[in-house]
């Protein structure tokens, strides 16, 4: 099995990405335009998370019911229930979209390429707000 190896980011860049308004009033607006980090990373208790430049969704693993096989929204293979899993992500106050990912996340990213993650991209962002402000 290979291993999962994190990207070496900055400071600088994450402060870029999480946190824009911050980063322009520090650095200004001057800056060379990094390509945006675009991933689906695994994160604590199964989860994982959709990473869009500034965008953050987290996907929530659902209890596994039945025994067919299901089909990965991300790289388009036909998995097994031991190789695939239903996540359900909020992606505003009364809305859940509902995705088939595989297990094993960096390979099917790379099966899906950075279009593929572009497409799943574009079905969970922008997220709505949760409340009034």
């Amino acid at each position: 099995m290979s291993e999962f190896r994190p990207k070496d980011h900055s400071a600088r860049d994450l402060l870029r990405e999480l946190f824009p308004d911050t980063y322009r009033e520090l650095f200004g607006e001057g800056q060379p335009q990094a390509p945006l980090t675009l991933g689906l990373y695994p994160v604590a208790d199964g989860r994982l998370a959709l990473v869009h430049g500034d965008q953050l969704a987290e996907f929530t693993p659902l209890d596994p019911k039945g025994k067919n096989a299901l089909h990965c929204d991300l790289c388009h293979y036909t998995r097994s229930r031991s190789e695939a899993a239903l996540y359900r992500v909020v992606v505003g106050a009364r809305r859940t979209r509902y995705v088939t990912l595989c297990l094993d996340t960096e390979p099917c990213q790379k099966r899906a390429g950075p279009r593929g993650l572009s497409q799943l991209s574009g079905r969970i962002f922008p997220l709505e707000p949760m409340y009034l402000d």
